[in-house]
């Protein structure tokens, strides 16, 4: 358990303060009630930075935290390539995905899908996207907050309640605005807290090159060999972009940032910006881990468990003083990935499925709906935890394992949709629902694998990173051959969301040669680190 001093409960409860008081500014502020577009876009009209803030504030929960110090002490740097790829993915977010998003005018992703495919489709992603924030948002968030909870002496449970409620309650009222705002000053929290950490762990372990002599080489790579159970070079190079391009391109709680931006290119610079954030987490979250390890093959401290590393090197290497600020780091993750899970799933609920049912409901109707729905999922992720746990010891490890199951198809439909005019409806609802028979038969037998006869069970061994290249070309296949077999679909239904020579070109913003040098810098820190960590 980490000791508290006053000073550290003054900066805990100061950090508190500050995030209900932009909550309530940006509440007051914008009059979120006024409009559905203001509730659940922000109004549209929000600038980069806070978009990136958000982008990277809403991604990094407490399972980040936790989990990638925890793998990066059981088995080095190599979780990181996780964190390094995110930034491909934005860029492909900001250059590509986003002018067909603003362009279409959609509050959410299932609606760009039934704008390009068709009803059936929007159906789909509606209710896998909502059951996939419970398998691997609020589930994952409120366990991997039992850790922060019981390591200051709050009984998990009630500190999960107290940080659930304080959430939900600013994110009801406020809406995105003030998620988006209390975002922003979240990330400078979590930064700080991480660097602390960094610093301090560093410092007792008697600098950079004491690390590396005190791990070895190959804690220090990120390029693991290709029968590597856990992160191998084909399955990062080929799999991991999959689950990519589902979570940064496709996914509600991610895209709904930069559907906010007041324009194109405000939106392309918060995803650039929140590119160069994602190169933070290998050096916050995972090389403390690794420091972890590294102090405790000298014997400074004993950790149980590999998911102990944070808690353990914040009891330990961390003054008292600054304590405060990394638990408040910890309960920034945790609450910015809450208000943002809140927020997608009540846009979600309420817009795709409610309020089309019910078109003719008021727009107080429809935040109520919203909060019913968000505290039935929550419900349900708490019932999930003990499943979970079955799945993957690594809370990390198991978070990319869902996704693997989960995303190939949507990411197939959406990816090869906005590039290939001939595919039509009929091709993304067999796409779509062959994925889902293939993953969710995976994820099953990962569940009950221990039950499994043997030729099962070398089938649910292989590494989920490469499944999931394997359940995209399936998908793919299927949408291209059905797709081909049936009826051309309608001009109208793909006309400006689907590419054609020039549409990239032709946004018509002022920023376009800033944002290509800044692009071009971060690829180049990417392939630096990727070299580096080698």
């Amino acid at each position: 358990m980490v000791d508290l001093l006053t000073i550290d409960i003054v900066v805990i409860v100061g950090y508190f303060i500050l995030v209900f008081a932009i909550a309530a500014w940006a509440t007051i502020k914008e009059k979120v009630n006024a409009s559905s577009s203001d509730y659940f876009l922000g109004g549209r009209n929000l600038g980069w930075f806070v978009i990136g803030a958000s982008l990277f504030a809403s991604n990094i929960g407490s399972e980040h935290l936790v989990g990638l110090a925890g793998t990066g002490a059981s088995s080095g740097v190599a979780v990181a390539q996780f964190e390094i790829i995110a930034g491909f993915m934005l860029l492909l977010l900001g250059w590509i995905f986003v002018p067909f998003y603003l362009k279409s005018g959609v509050f959410t992703m299932p609606e760009f899908l039934e704008k390009r495919y068709s009803t059936g489709a929007r159906n789909y992603l509606s209710w896998m996207s909502i059951i996939a924030y419970i398998l691997t948002k609020i589930s994952v968030t409120i366990f991997a907050g039992a850790i922060v909870f019981t390591a200051i002496g709050v009984e998990f449970w009630t500190g999960a309640i107290i940080v659930v409620v304080a959430t939900g309650v600013y994110t009801v009222f406020g809406g995105l605005k003030a998620v988006l705002y209390t975002d922003m000053i979240q990330m400078f929290v979590l930064i700080g807290g991480s660097l602390a950490v960094t610093f301090f762990g560093l410092q007792e372990l008697g600098g950079w090159g004491a690390l590396q002599e005190g791990v070895g080489d190959g804690f220090m790579s990120m390029w693991k060999p290709m029968n590597d159970p856990d992160f191998p070079w084909t399955g990062i190079l080929f799999g991991a972009p999959i689950l990519g391009v589902w979570y940064w391109c496709t996914d509600q709680y991610i895209v709904q940032r930069v559907l906010s931006a007041r324009n194109i290119e405000n939106a392309r610079k918060g995803t650039i910006f929140g590119g160069f954030l994602k190169m933070l987490p290998l050096f916050l979250f995972v090389v403390p881990g690794v420091i972890a390890y590294a102090l405790s093959q000298k014997g400074v401290f004993a950790m149980e468990d590999s998911d102990q590393a944070l808690i353990v090197m914040v009891k330990n290497m961390v003054p008292a003083g600054v304590r405060g600020l990394v638990i408040a780091g910890l309960l920034a993750a945790l609450m910015s990935s809450l208000s943002s899970v809140f927020n997608s799933c009540s846009t979600l609920f309420t817009i795709d499925i409610y309020k089309r049912w019910k078109p003719e409901s008021s727009e107080k109707k429809l935040v109520r709906i919203g909060q019913m729905a968000t505290l039935i999922m929550v419900v349900i992720g708490l019932i999930w935890i003990p499943i979970m746990e079955r799945i993957s010891g690594q809370l990390y490890t198991y978070l990319q394992t869902v996704q693997a199951y989960i995303s190939p198809p949507i990411a197939a439909v959406f990816l090869l949709g906005i590039f290939f005019k001939r595919l039509n409806a009929k091709g993304a609802i067999a796409s779509l629902w062959t994925g889902f028979a293939l993953g969710m038969g995976l994820l099953v037998l990962d569940v009950f694998k221990a039950s499994l006869p043997e030729f099962l069970v070398s089938i649910i061994s292989v590494n989920f990173l490469h499944l999931a290249i394997f359940l995209f070309v399936i998908c793919s296949g299927v949408l291209i051959a059905v797709s081909l077999m049936t009826d051309k679909p309608a001009p109208e239904s793909v006309e400006g969301i689907t590419y054609e020579k020039g549409a990239l070109a032709a946004t018509g913003d002022s920023g376009r040669k800033q944002d290509l040098v800044l692009t071009v810098i971060l690829i180049a820190i990417i392939f630096g680190l990727w070299f580096y960590f080698s």
